[in-house]
């Protein structure tokens, strides 16, 4: 069976080899070339599966000058799949370029379902998961990281990170630092793989841990946080409401710009009055 042309976005296993698809093994068989992060990472996998098909590299440092080569090759007829080291490529790992540019030219992206350890381990965290928001990385420099945590410090959605061995500990710090001590999170490294680990508790507790542990600073990890909760008696404002409402204070008197801003919003304008006067809106 000859596959359409078109580019296949093909997840790999994050640990567990049995979890490349039956489908996804047809797909990599099939088409005439398969785009890798690491052809020699991938070749492993690969030749566990016995597939022999050609190879080439497509990473962050070459995706935008491959891009246009991959379109020449689906225009002469071939079947391309992506894959990455590990997991659903482009969620933070690259494709992203390739596959805008792909669609842009006019041919068909392909996804196939698979593995993905953001999704793999929010779905054994027991955090709250009808609503959250993957950040990929945190950034490598301190003020960074303190500011972009800052950012989401009040985002009532469950926060899930994927964290570096050697930069677990400046991330548990930081969280607890921003998010709070008290912040309920859950640590989870090495999902599906033989020494895979949940750490729960606060921030304060599973760096404690983590920094008790050295067996806690290795592997692949993904840190999931608790989305913020107001305190008790206390009505939960979103950011993007505190921004209407000081948007709306530049041209209108407080009580007025309170009321249009619950109204937009769907939030009692009282809540909103009181903020914005010890905001000094």
């Amino acid at each position: 069976m000859t596959l359409p042309v078109a580019l296949y976005i093909v997840p790999t296993p994050i640990g567990n080899l049995q979890d490349l698809s039956p489908r996804a093994v047809e797909v990599l068989e099939q088409v005439a070339l398969i785009a890798c992060e690491d052809t020699r990472h991938s070749g492993k996998l690969l030749s566990h599966f016995g597939i022999s098909t050609r190879t080439t590299a497509l990473h962050d440092h070459n995706e935008r000058a491959r891009a246009q080569w991959v379109v020449e090759q689906l225009a002469a007829g071939q079947a391309i799949a992506l894959i990455s080291d590990a997991g659903t490529p482009l969620i933070s790992d690259p494709g992203y370029h390739l596959v805008t540019h792909v669609r842009a030219q006019g041919y068909d992206v392909v996804p196939l379902p698979g593995p993905c350890a953001a999704i793999t381990a929010l779905s054994a965290s027991g955090l709250p998961s009808d609503r959250f928001s993957f950040e990929g990385f945190l950034p490598a420099k301190e003020k960074a990281r303190l500011d972009k945590l800052a950012e989401m410090k009040e985002d009532p959605r469950t926060l899930i990170f994927y964290e570096s061995p050697h930069r677990i500990v400046y991330s548990l710090e930081a969280i607890a630092q921003v998010l709070g001590a008290d912040r309920q999170i859950v640590m989870a490294r090495e999902v599906t793989k033989t020494f895979e680990t949940f750490l729960t508790g606060t921030a304060a507790e599973v760096l404690a841990r983590v920094m008790a542990d050295d067996n806690q600073q290795k592997g692949e990890i993904v840190l999931m946080c608790h989305g913020y909760r107001a305190a008790e008696g206390e009505e939960q404002i979103p950011a993007v409401a505190v921004t209407t409402l000081t948007l709306l204070c530049q041209e209108l008197p407080l009580k007025k710009a309170a009321a249009l801003a619950a109204q937009i919003h769907g939030l009692k304008k009282n809540a909103l009055y009181k903020h914005g006067l010890e905001a000094g809106l």
